[in-house]
């Protein structure tokens, strides 16, 4: 049997730590990128502040020295909400970096192994923002940037056994979440009631679906956006 390591950015808390567990339980190996270190000792940590380039391509070389990856999840994101009067160049840049250079760099570190092994799975956490979302111009742009990306690199690495998709989620109630709308609001719950299904997501239901991609007999989709969003992205719904 395979041996399976999963390299999480991000995965210290939200999505990202309880993806790290769940790949646990199931006898993964997880490593964490993130600022901060996760709480669960089994996780390896390694620091590093994915907006900076150096750091980050620093953590893409430690990783691929210290580890055999399998799986390279890059669940990592930030928000920065601004209506277009408000965004600035700067923003699109830094979430540029942090959305879509950082895991170029992490995924370049690790692809050799994964083609030799002639086995991988590479992830996005993607968002139903993609679609385009109010105050979001930094934000769904560098998040649609995330299913063009995954899109090539679907097509260009399909021959060697990697696949590459995106999981893109709708309002989810995590810290990001409650940054723009107050926990246990009038807004958080009209929000919910917009939700074709009634409510709003909750991380477990990001994780399964992270879940189908990661394992490995699931090898023969490649290059798809699985919305978790309760069936927002049917419609139009102001999030």
């Amino acid at each position: 049997m395979m041996d399976l390591t999963a390299v999480i950015t991000g995965g210290n808390k939200g999505i990202g730590a309880d993806l790290a567990e769940c790949l646990l339980e199931r006898g993964y190996k997880v490593v964490s990128v993130a600022r901060n270190p996760s709480e669960n000792p089994r996780v390896h940590n390694v620091l590093c502040d994915l907006l900076d380039p150096s750091e980050t391509a620093r953590a893409a070389a430690r990783i691929a020295a210290e580890h055999d990856v399998t799986h390279i999840v890059h669940n990592a994101g930030l928000i920065w909400p601004n209506l277009i009067e408000e965004a600035r160049p700067e923003d699109l840049a830094g979430l540029t970096q942090l959305h879509l250079a950082a895991p170029l760099t992490l995924t370049q570190a690790v692809l050799p192994a994964m083609k030799a092994r002639r086995f991988g799975r590479v992830l996005f956490n993607g968002s139903r923002a993609a679609m385009g979302v109010p105050t979001r111009t930094a934000y769904s742009a560098t998040k649609a940037g995330i299913i063009g990306m995954a899109r090539t690199w679907a097509l260009e690495l399909a021959g060697h056994g990697i696949t590459v998709n995106v999981v893109a989620p709708g309002p989810i109630r995590t810290d990001n979440f409650w940054s723009i709308i107050p926990r246990d609001s009038d807004r958080e719950a009209a929000l919910a009631a917009r939700i074709p299904v009634g409510r709003l997501g909750e991380v477990r239901d990001v994780t399964n679906a992270f879940l189908y991609f990661c394992d490995p007999q699931n090898g023969f989709v490649t290059g798809q956006t699985l919305y978790v969003c309760g069936g927002a992205s049917v419609g139009s719904i102001q999030l």
